[in-house]
């Protein structure tokens, strides 16, 4: 049975496969530094912004990891709840 590192070294080892999972990073990165970009100009803390979202700094300290190392996709609400901390809101586009 092969690792979890091995297939996914198999799997990016394809042109077409590699080109895609960058490009989904390229959106997750994306979305990472808008949020980031959202805190600082809110002038906040991750401590801060726990304490808007009734929640503890820790939890949105992995909320934004998790968006960097792309482990993890917070939900909907998640994304919501942290950006009315910011005094924003969350809009979702197809395109």
């Amino acid at each position: 049975m092969r690792t979890h590192a091995e297939l996914k070294a198999k799997a990016l080892a394809n042109p077409k496969v590699r080109a895609e999972y960058e490009r989904l990073n390229r959106e997750e990165f994306a979305i990472l530094d808008e949020i980031l970009a959202a805190r600082r100009e809110a002038g906040l803390t991750q401590s801060q912004v726990a304490e808007r979202m009734g929640t503890k700094a820790p939890a949105v300290a992995r909320l934004e990891s998790a968006l960097a190392s792309g482990k993890h996709s917070p939900s909907l609400n998640t994304l919501r709840k942290y950006a009315a901390a910011l005094g924003k809101r969350i809009e979702v586009h197809l395109v």
